[in-house]
C-alpha cells in the first residue's frame, strides 16, 4: 500500500520574512547572490542622467528610490554609493532586451544595449528587498527566451474602462511582457470611434455594453501608455469574421464587393489616424470564406498602407505566406526551425477555458511551441483572455478568470523558456525537477500576491502539500447517487489506492482529454471515484475553503447547477462524516445563455465555504461520480474535476 501523506493546516508564515530577491519573477537566467549588502541610508548619487534616450528610465529610477525612501543626488558626494544606467555596445549582450544588474560595495549598475534592457533591469531591481535601507549584493545577467511575450485582451465582447486597461498594462510591464494584443472589433460591437463613419459605434449597433467604445484620444492614450513601458500595442481588426456589428451598420457582408470598399476605408482611416503603429492583426478565424480573394486583397492593401507585418489566426482563412500565424486550435505540435512562416503560439493559452488554480499549473508547465526557446519561425506566445460570456461588471472578469496569476505565470514561462512536453492540468511527479520548479515558483507567486496584489483580485492560493489518495473505480451502473463501501470507512488501510495526486484543484478527466492528461489514465464512463485526505488544525475553529466540482468556461453557454446540488453529476464533499451543503445558487438551473452572466457558479467569485474543523486531524472525503463524457451539448462539456482548498487568509 502506498504511504499516505496528509495536509497540515497551519497559520501561513509571513512572506515578508523571506528575502524578496529569492522571489524574483521572472527569475533571471543567471543570478549570483552576494554575501554582503549595500547601505543606502545616506542616499545615492545618480550618474548618467545626461543620456537623453534614457529619460523615461531615469524617471522610473527616481520614483523607485522615492518608494524606497532613499535620497538621490545628481552630483558626486564622497562615500555615497553610485547608481548608473549605462548603454553598452550592441555586441555586449545577446539581445536588446538583455541586461546586467550589479550591486556591490560601489553601488548599483544596470547596463544594456538599449533602453528596453535598462527598463527590464529596473523592473528586476524594483523587486529587491530594501528593508532598513540595505540591499543585497547581486550579479545578474538576464535575457528572454522568446522575443514575443504577449497578452490578448478582448474588449469587443466585454468593454473594459481605460483605468482597468492601464492597470493591466502596468502589470505587464513590471513582469516584462511586451505585446498588448488589443481585440476591439467583434460581432457584438465595434469599439473604436471612426470619424468617417461615426454611426459605427452607435449604441443601436451594439449588442452588449451599448454605447461603450474608445475615442481617438483614448486609443492614442493607450498606445502612448504602452510605448512608455516598452510594450508593443498590437491592434486587431478582425476580418472577415466576427464582423456582425460591421454588417449591421453598413448593411452588407464584409466579403462582398461593397463590404470590401467599406473595410478598406476604415483601414485607411485607421492607418492615417495611428501611423505610429507598425503591425496589424487581420483576424481570419471562425468564418466561412465565400470570397477567396478577400484575404489576399486585404493583406496587400494593408501592406500597401505601410504596415511592416500582418498576423492572422491559424487555423483560419487563406493567409498570405508572409503573414505571421497565431496558433489557437488543436493539440501541441513542435514548431520547427524551417521554412519561412513565422508563428506565435496561443494554443491552450486561453484562460477563459481554465479553472483559476488549473491556470497556474497549466501555464507554468506550458512549453511554447514545444520548444525551449524561440527561433526564426517561432517568436513566442500570446496569453489570451476571451471573456465571451457577458459579465455583470467588468471587474468580474478578474475573478472568473485568474488574470493576474496568469499574467505572472506566463511572464515567467515566456521569459525563461522551457516547460514540459505536451500539456498538463495537474501537479504531477513529486520527484521530478518539474515538480520542484513548480513548488519554487508557487512560493514566489504567493509572495508577489501579498506584496504586489494585496488590493487586487488574485484568485490563487497555495496548492502544493495538499495530497489526495484517489480510490476507485467503482461501477455505478449509471446511478450517480449510488454509495460504495469507501463511504463507510474512508480511511481504512484495506482500501487500495490508485495513486496520490497533489493540488487544490484536481482534474480527473479534462474535456479535452485527447490532448490534456488528467489524473486518471484510462477513465471509464459510469464510474465513481473518491479522493481522501486529512487536514490538521491546531484548534477548534472555522476555516474558509474554496469548493467546486465544475469549471464553467466563460466561452460556453453552460447551464448553472440545479438547486441543492454541487453539479449535475451528484458530486459531494464530506468533512468529519458530515456532507457539506451545496450553495444556494442565485440562478439555480439556469439554462446556458451567453447574455446572462455567471453570478456565483464558480468558487473564485462567490463567498467561500466556512467549514468547522476540530482540533487535530480532520477527515475529508470527495465523491466523484460520472455517467458519460459527452455532455448535453458542446456548450456543456464534462470536465470531471474537483476543487477543495483552504484560503490563505487562514488564522
Amino acid at each position: 500500500m502506498k504511504r499516505r501523506v496528509f495536509f497540515v493546516l497551519l497559520v501561513l508564515a509571513s512572506f515578508s520574512s523571506v528575502k524578496a530577491q529569492d522571489n524574483l519573477i521572472p527569475m533571471p537566467i543567471d543570478v549570483q547572490i552576494g554575501k554582503s549588502v549595500l547601505h543606502l541610508s545616506n542616499g545615492v548619487v545618480i550618474q548618467g542622467e545626461h543620456v537623453g534616450s534614457l529619460r523615461t528610465e531615469f524617471k522610473e529610477l527616481r520614483e523607485l528610490l522615492k518608494n524606497w525612501g532613499v535620497k538621490d543626488y545628481s552630483r558626486e558626494r564622497k562615500a555615497l554609493p553610485v547608481i548608473s544606467l549605462e548603454i553598452l555596445a550592441d555586441s555586449a549582450l545577446p539581445s536588446k532586451e538583455a541586461y546586467k544588474l550589479t550591486i556591490d560595495k560601489s553601488g548599483i549598475r544596470i547596463a544594456a544595449t538599449s533602453s528596453v534592457g535598462i527598463f527590464y533591469g529596473l523592473q528586476t531591481l524594483r523587486q529587491f528587498d530594501v528593508s532598513h535601507h540595505k540591499i543585497q549584493f547581486v550579479d545578474i545577467v538576464d535575457y528572454p527566451a522568446f522575443p514575443w511575450r504577449g497578452f490578448l485582451l478582448d474588449v469587443g465582447r466585454n468593454y473594459q474602462p481605460i483605468a482597468m486597461l492601464k492597470e493591466q498594462i502596468d502589470v505587464m510591464a513590471k513582469y516584462k511582457l511586451n505585446v498588448l494584443h488589443f481585440h476591439f472589433t467583434e460581432d457584438l460591437a465595434w469599439r473604436l470611434a471612426s470619424k468617417k463613419y461615426p454611426g459605427l459605434t452607435d449604441s443601436k449597433i451594439m449588442r452588449r455594453w451599448e454605447g461603450q467604445y474608445y475615442t481617438e484620444d483614448e486609443f492614442r492614450e493607450l498606445i502612448n501608455y504602452c510605448e512608455e513601458r516598452h510594450i508593443l500595442f498590437f491592434p486587431e481588426i478582425d476580418m472577415p469574421g466576427h464582423s456582425a456589428a460591421f454588417e449591421r451598420y453598413f448593411g452588407v457582408n464584409m466579403q462582398s464587393d461593397s463590404g470590401m470598399v467599406y473595410i478598406k476605408e476604415l483601414l485607411k482611416e485607421f492607418r492615417d489616424t495611428y501611423p505610429e503603429l507598425p503591425y496589424l492583426h487581420i483576424g481570419g478565424d471562425e468564418v466561412k470564406i465565400v470570397n477567396k480573394n478577400f484575404m489576399p486583397e486585404i493583406t496587400k492593401y494593408v501592406e500597401d498602407l505601410g504596415y511592416s507585418m500582418t498576423m492572422g489566426w491559424e487555423p483560419g482563412s487563406n493567409l498570405a505566406p508572409q503573414t505571421y500565424r497565431q496558433l489557437w486550435m488543436g493539440g501541441p505540435i513542435v514548431i520547427e526551425e524551417k521554412g519561412d512562416i513565422v508563428y506565435v503560439d496561443s494554443k491552450h493559452l486561453y484562460i477563459n477555458h481554465m479553472d483559476p488554480l488549473e491556470t497556474v499549473t497549466t501555464l507554468f508547465h506550458r512549453r511554447i511551441g514545444e520548444q525551449d526557446k524561440g527561433h526564426k519561425n517561432l517568436i513566442g506566445g500570446t496569453l489570451c483572455s476571451w471573456p465571451d460570456r457577458t459579465v455583470s461588471k467588468a471587474e468580474d472578469m478578474f475573478l472568473q478568470n485568474a488574470v493576474y496569476p496568469s499574467l505572472i505565470t506566463f511572464a515567467e514561462r515566456s521569459w525563461r523558456g522551457g516547460g514540459t512536453p505536451l500539456w498538463t492540468a495537474n501537479i504531477f511527479g513529486k520527484e521530478t525537477q518539474a515538480y520542484k520548479d513548480f513548488r519554487n515558483f508557487e512560493t514566489r507567486l504567493l509572495h508577489h500576491k501579498q506584496v504586489e496584489f494585496a488590493e487586487k483580485p488574485f484568485p490563487y492560493v497555495k496548492q502544493v502539500d495538499l495530497v489526495w489518495d484517489l480510490i476507485g473505480p467503482y461501477d455505478n451502473g449509471g446511478d450517480l447517487t449510488k454509495s460504495f463501501v469507501v463511504e463507510e470507512q474512508p480511511f481504512s488501510n484495506e482500501l487500495p489506492i490508485y495513486k496520490q495526486i497533489e493540488g487544490g484543484t484536481v482534474i480527473l478527466r479534462h474535456w479535452w482529454s485527447d490532448v490534456v492528461q488528467g489524473a486518471i489514465d484510462q477513465p471509464q464512463a459510469n464510474t465513481t471515484w473518491y479522493a481522501r485526505t486529512k487536514i490538521y488544525s491546531s484548534k477548534d475553529q472555522e476555516y474558509d475553503f474554496w469548493i467546486g466540482f465544475d469549471n464553467l468556461s466563460r466561452s460556453y453557454a453552460s447551464d448553472s447547477p440545479e438547486a441543492k446540488t454541487w453539479d449535475n453529476r451528484h458530486s459531494g464533499v464530506r468533512v468529519n462524516n458530515k456532507w457539506i451543503k451545496a450553495p444556494d445558487w442565485k440562478q439555480a438551473g439556469l439554462a446556458g445563455d451567453m447574455e446572462k452572466p455567471y453570478l456565483d457558479e464558480g468558487y473564485s467569485y462567490r463567498e467561500p465555504n466556512k467549514i468547522k474543523l476540530n482540533r487535530g486531524w480532520n477527515e475529508v472525503l470527495i465523491k466523484l461520480p460520472v455517467a458519460d463524457f459527452k455532455g448535453k451539448n458542446w456548450q456543456t462539456p464534462v470536465k470531471w474535476m474537483f476543487t477543495f482548498v483552504p484560503l490563505e487568509s487562514i488564522n
